[in-house]
Formats: structure tokens, sequence, C-alpha cells
């Protein structure tokens, strides 16, 4: 468990610092996020809205031009939550002026891709075999 080697945390309810870390990274935060724990078990969780309703983007309609932009928007989206999660200077030292930390990122994003494919197709097998059983629509 990466817990075991990091400092203590200064929440005692583990559903209580998923949702501090949720409210730093997002700009505007679901209004029934909180946290409690289940007093005949001790488990700790957060609570969420189930749906958002906000709206959802048809990726089988997109072409080449759709996607560029929507990776720009999430990379965007993406950067601000990180600035306010962090102290701007420290990332930008971080990261530098060379494209160092551009291929890297590029690198893993592309290994990323190629496991999430890998996993879809498992599952897609998993299921035809019937080993998993799955609902569809």
């Amino acid at each position: 468990m990466l817990e075991d080697y990091l400092p203590r945390s200064p929440y005692s309810n583990h559903g209580q610092r998923v949702v501090h870390g949720q409210r730093m990274l997002q700009s505007a935060s679901d209004i029934f996020l909180g946290w409690s724990s289940m007093h005949h078990t001790g488990n700790d969780f957060y609570v969420r809205q189930l749906r958002d309703m906000k709206g959802a983007f048809d990726f089988s309609a997109f072409d080449v031009a759709d996607l560029a932009e929507y990776a720009v928007s999430c990379g965007t989206a993406l950067a601000h939550s990180m600035a306010k999660a962090a102290d701007p200077a420290l990332i930008v030292g971080y990261v530098g002026k060379s494209a160092a930390f551009d291929a890297a990122i590029e690198k893993f994003a592309l290994a990323y891709a190629e496991q999430n494919e890998a996993d879809w197709n498992a599952l897609k097998a998993a299921v035809k075999s019937g080993r998993v059983q799955a609902a569809t629509e």
C-alpha cells in the first residue's frame, strides 16, 4: 500500500483525504462531495453525485482535428488543476525548458494507451469466453 511509504495523513478519515484532494484539483467541485465512516465496520468512504448530468462527447464522430482540439482542452484543464494544487514556480523549475518532460509525457501516454487497448481486448476475450459476465445496453 502506498500509504505505508508516505508521512501520516493529517486527515483521520480517508474519505476526507480524497475529498480534500479532489477539491484542490477541480476547478468546480461536486456540491454533493463529502465523506463519512461506517460505524459498524469502521470503513471510511467518500460520497459524490452519482450522475453529473453534464454533456458527453461522441468520440466515434470525432475526426483528427476534433481529437486534437479535445486533447488540448483536456491538457489545459489538467494544467489548470495542477497549478491550483501546487506551487507553479516549483512545477516550472521541475519541468525545465528542454523537451525532456514533453518526451517523457508522450512516451507515458503512448504506453498507457497501449495498455488500455490490451486491457480492453482482454476484457472482450473474457466476456466472449464466459469468464466475465457483461450487461449490454
